[in-house]
C-alpha cells in the first residue's frame, strides 16, 4: 500500500494550485494528486460549451505567485485551461497526478495518525487504497456526474435536442437551428450571444431576472502596466486593485443596496434603449449579491439582443410539446434545440464517505473550522472559495495554510491536529455554511453543509480581508485547533519515521 505525507484530491485549479503550494513551501514532504478524470483543469476542462469563459478576472482568479500573461482578463475557457496546465508543466506536478483516481471513500485512524482513501479506477474496473497522514480536499463544490435540471412535463415528447450544458456532446450543429435556452444564470447568459453568434435564433426563457453588468474583457491598466514594470509587480499591482474594487463593489451592495440596484440598472437601460422593457427581464426581485452577479463582457449579450438574433422571455413553463415549449402565458415558442442551463448539483466534499476511528461523520453535524476544517475531523482541509469573488483568492489562502501547519506540526513533532469546539463555543447559534445567498442551487443543499458559529474560528467569513487575518496571520496554536502526539503509543513506525525527519525551513 502506498504511503504519501499528503493526499491531494482533484487536478484542478485548487489541486494544482495546493500543489505547487507544498512543493514550494513543503518540499521535503511527499504527496499524490487522485483526479477522477483523464485530464488537468477540473471545471475548465469539464465545460465545453460555446463561449465558456470566467466571469471573474484572471487577475485574481488566477494564482497569487503565477502572472496572467493575456491580454483579455475575462477569459475563455480554452485560455484558462492552458494556464492551469502550464502551472502544472512548469511546477513538475504533473508526474504526481494519479488520473482516473475516483475517491469514493476516506477513513481515519487515530491509532496510525493517517487517512485510508480508497479511490475508484473505471479502466482496471477496481478500487485501489492509498494512505497519506493528511488529506486536502481540492475536488470544487458540485457533482462532475449530473447537472440540475428540474422536471419539466412532457420532456419526452420533444422531437428535438436536449442539452445540459455540463454535457455539450462535441460537435453539435447548431448554425440556422432555433435555440432555447432554460435559465438565467451565468451559464446561460454565456451561451445565448455565444450561440447567436454562431448563426443561432436564441432564446432565453427565464423565470425570474438575474442582476448584469457588462465590463471590457481586456483591462486597460493591467495591460498598461505590463509593458513598463516588471511582469510580477504589474500583475501584484493589477491583483491588488481589483481585489480592492471587488471588496469595495460588494461593500456598497451591503451597505446601499438601492444605490447599487439603480446603477446596475441604469447601465442595462443605456444598454438596451429606452423602448426595452428592463423591468420585466433584468430587474430581480432581490438585491444585488444576495445572488451572484453576471457579467456579461463587452456587452455581447444586449448586442445579440439588440440584433434580434436573441431574445429573453420572462415567463414559467407548462411544459414541452412536439416542437418546443409551452409557457405559462400561453405562448409556444419552437425549438430544435433545448439547453437546460438550470445548473449544479452541489455535493459536499466532492461526495467522498468519511469516517473518523470507525465513525461515519455526519458533516451537517460538524463545525467549520475558518471554513476549511470541521469540528473532530482530523487532519483534513477543504479548498472552498468565495460566492463573491474569485475562487482562487481563497484557495491561494488555504494551501498557504495548510502548509504552514505541516510545517508547524513537524516543528512541534505532533502527528494529529483537530478543531474541537471549547466549552464556550458549545452553545454558540448555528449559522448555514453560506449565509445571506439565496441561489437556489445552494438553498437546496445547504442543509447537508457543515455549520458555521458566529464567533472566530467557527465563522466561514466569505471575505477575503477578514480572511487574511484569520487565515494568513492568525496563530495557529488557538486554543481551538488541538495538536496531538499518539504515535508513541501505538508503535506505529510508518507515522514515527514521519516524524523523526529533520526540519527544514518553508
Amino acid at each position: 500500500m502506498e504511503h504519501f505525507d499528503v493526499i491531494i484530491v482533484g487536478a484542478g485549479l485548487s489541486g494544482i494550485g495546493a500543489a505547487h503550494h507544498l512543493q514550494e513551501l513543503c518540499p521535503d514532504r511527499t504527496f499524490a494528486i487522485l483526479e477522477g478524470r483523464d485530464a488537468i483543469g477540473g471545471t475548465w476542462d469539464l465545460f465545453r460549451y460555446p463561449g465558456i469563459r470566467s466571469d471573474s478576472d484572471m487577475h485574481t482568479l488566477g494564482y497569487r505567485f503565477k502572472p496572467w500573461r493575456e491580454a483579455k482578463a475575462i477569459a475563455d475557457g480554452p485560455s484558462i485551461r492552458r494556464y492551469v496546465n502550464e502551472t502544472a508543466d512548469e511546477s513538475g506536478i504533473r508526474s504526481h497526478i494519479r488520473f482516473r483516481h475516483l475517491v469514493r471513500s476516506a477513513s481515519w485512524s487515530s491509532a496510525t495518525a493517517t487517512w485510508s482513501v480508497e479511490a475508484e479506477r473505471p479502466e482496471q474496473g477496481d478500487r485501489v487504497t492509498l494512505t497519506c497522514n493528511f488529506l486536502f480536499m481540492c475536488g470544487g463544490y458540485y457533482s462532475y456526474e449530473k447537472g440540475h435540471t428540474p422536471e419539466f412535463a412532457g420532456r419526452e415528447r420533444f422531437r428535438g435536442t436536449i442539452v445540459h450544458p455540463q454535457f455539450w456532446p462535441e460537435g453539435l450543429d447548431y448554425a440556422g437551428k432555433r435555440v432555447v435556452v432554460i435559465g438565467s444564470g451565468a451559464t446561460a447568459m454565456t451561451l445565448v450571444p455565444a450561440m447567436a453568434e454562431g448563426g443561432a435564433q436564441v432564446t432565453m426563457v427565464q423565470r425570474s431576472p438575474t442582476y448584469v453588468v457588462s465590463r471590457p474583457d481586456e483591462d486597460r491598466i493591467a495591460n498598461t502596466l505590463r509593458r513598463y514594470l516588471p511582469e510580477r509587480w504589474a500583475y501584484a499591482i493589477t491583483r491588488w486593485k481589483n481585489v480592492q474594487l471587488q471588496r469595495f463593489f460588494y461593500g456598497r451592495t451591503r451597505k446601499a443596496p438601492d444605490m447599487v440596484r439603480r446603477k446596475l440598472l441604469e447601465g442595462v437601460r443605456k444598454a438596451l434603449g429606452p423602448d426595452y422593457d428592463v423591468d420585466t427581464h433584468f430587474t430581480p426581485r432581490y438585491n444585488p449579491w444576495d445572488q451572484r452577479l453576471c457579467l456579461v463582457p463587452n456587452a455581447d449579450l444586449f448586442e445579440a439582443i439588440r440584433s434580434g438574433r436573441a431574445e429573453v422571455v420572462t415567463d414559467t413553463i407548462e411544459c414541452f410539446t412536439e416542437s418546443g415549449l409551452k409557457l405559462g402565458s400561453g405562448r409556444e415558442i419552437e425549438a430544435d434545440i433545448v439547453v437546460t442551463a438550470t445548473g449544479l448539483e452541489m455535493v459536499v466534499l466532492s461526495g467522498v464517505e468519511f469516517m473518523v476511528d470507525g465513525a461515519r461523520v455526519d458533516f451537517p453535524e460538524t463545525w467549520a473550522y475558518k471554513g476549511m476544517m470541521y469540528s473532530d475531523v482530523p487532519n483534513m482541509v477543504q479548498t472552498f472559495g468565495y460566492i463573491n469573488a474569485s475562487w482562487t483568492l481563497r484557495a491561494d489562502l488555504t494551501a498557504e495554510y495548510v502548509c504552514r501547519l505541516l510545517n508547524h506540526m513537524r516543528a512541534t513533532g505532533t502527528r494529529i491536529c483537530t478543531p474541537r469546539l471549547r466549552e464556550q463555543d458549545r452553545n454558540m447559534p448555528a449559522r448555514p455554511w453560506i449565509d445571506g445567498f439565496s441561489a437556489g442551487y445552494m438553498q437546496r443543499v445547504m442543509h447537508l453543509f457543515p455549520k458555521q458559529g458566529d464567533r472566530d474560528p467557527w465563522r466561514n467569513t466569505q471575505n477575503y480581508s477578514e480572511d487574511r487575518k484569520m487565515i494568513r496571520h492568525a496563530p495557529l496554536e488557538d486554543g481551538v485547533l488541538v495538536f496531538e502526539n499518539p504515535a508513541a503509543a501505538s508503535g506505529s513506525t510508518q507515522v514515527e519515521s514521519i516524524a523523526d525527519r529533520p526540519v527544514r525551513a518553508a
